[in-house]
């Protein structure tokens, strides 16, 4: 086995914090002569971890022989017991069930230790319609962060280049391998900051009011402002209400979306939502209909404690369609149950609105849940 260190020189745009401690960090990425631990070997796992002074260190274990997998899989473990949160791209899905394998495989008894898994795939993978990507590969997030990297290789034409250096013992061949998997860990770490995307999605659950005096936590989101807008540019003319929220993460790229609700910005650490307001006429539906009777010259439900007083002949069963009562004035469209009363344009109506007031915004926690309604819809 070869064994390379040296220091990686890594400029990180990313709060390592939210992953773990530090100290308990390990990047890693393995290099395979094919995808099946039973027909394939592994002959490297590079790592890449923060050092206590502020550096980062990179260590790579290399098979120079078939015999020497072995003892790469035994050095790897042995640091990941120390450095037990393991970051890398996909790996759950290969990296670590090949790993596994092949040490069962090659009997080596001790196997993996206890670790947690990050696995930087599956976090942004529900943001993959948000980033508007078509591919989350390693390359697509590269280009979409604005990372330029040149990779002469790919991963199966390395193959031939680690057969032919088992038979030659080529350095160049050996400084190509290890200088593939080096790139792959310094562009593991390169495309953290993506990492803000599914952390602005998480951090909308837990809304809260901006904090006075204080410093925001990690998690901190909240409502910074919010306004009317009486001259929307929409087909309608109708009002608008803009949304401004604010967090503690930072958007390395701005993006724009259009949904059903209206119209949503990105930029840096905040969240510009704007929403066209429906203006006219809508129902609300008592959902105990049995208890109220219709009045058809006035097209409404009322009571029935209030209806006995009403003259049988102007006066009907309400029906779960005819009981409602009607309101008129400004709207906010709901993607989601978050204010009550909820108002539709019908019965059969799947759109619900709530009666526009200021005092919908005063409770942060419902403003909260109604932003992640609107991202849950875009």
């Amino acid at each position: 086995m070869i064994t390379i260190q040296q220091t990686a020189g890594i400029s990180l745009n990313y709060p390592l914090e939210r992953l773990g401690p530090a100290e308990k960090l390990l990047f890693f990425d393995i290099e395979t002569t094919g995808f099946s631990p039973v027909s394939s070997n592994l002959y490297l796992i590079g790592c890449i971890y923060p050092a206590g002074d502020g550096s980062w260190k990179m260590i790579q274990w290399f098979a120079d022989s078939p015999e020497a997998e072995a003892e790469c899989l035994e050095a790897f473990f042995s640091l990941a017991k120390e450095r037990p949160i393991l970051v890398h791209f996909n790996g759950d899905t290969f990296d670590l069930p090949y790993l596994l394998g092949r040490a069962q495989r090659l009997k080596i008894g001790a196997g993996l230790p206890q670790i947690e898994s990050i696995d930087i795939f599956r976090k942004i993978r529900p943001c993959k319609k948000l980033l508007g990507m078509d591919s989350l590969k390693l390359k697509s997030i590269e280009q979409f962060l604005g990372i330029q990297r040149e990779d002469r290789y790919t991963g199966g034409q390395l193959i031939q280049v680690y057969s032919d250096y088992l038979s030659t013992k080529s350095p160049a061949r050996l400084q190509l391998l290890t200088l593939h998997n080096a790139d792959d860990l310094r562009g593991m770490a390169a495309i953290l900051p993506i990492l803000n995307y599914p952390d602005m999605l998480e951090s909308a659950a837990g809304l809260t009011k901006e904090p006075a005096g204080q410093k925001l936590e990690k998690d901190a989101f909240y409502l910074s402002k919010w306004q009317l807008l009486t001259d929307n540019a929409s087909q309608d003319d109708s009002p608008a209400l803009q949304l401004d929220f604010a967090g503690s993460w930072h958007l390395p790229v701005p993006l724009e979306r259009h949904g059903d609700f209206g119209w949503v910005s990105f930029c840096g650490s905040s969240i510009c939502c704007r929403i066209p307001l429906y203006q006219g006429s809508l129902k609300y539906f008592f959902p105990d209909y049995q208890n109220y009777y219709y009045l058809p010259a006035e097209d409404m439900a009322v009571h029935k404690s209030v209806g006995t007083y009403v003259d049988k002949s102007s006066r009907k069963k309400a029906t779960a369609r005819t009981c409602y009562i009607k309101k008129e004035g400004l709207f906010l469209p709901q993607p989601g149950p978050v204010w009550e009363p909820e108002f539709r344009l019908d019965f059969d109506s799947p759109q619900r609105f709530a009666a526009w007031s200021p005092e919908l915004l005063s409770d942060s926690q419902k403003a909260c849940s109604y932003l992640k309604f609107l991202l849950d819809k875009l």
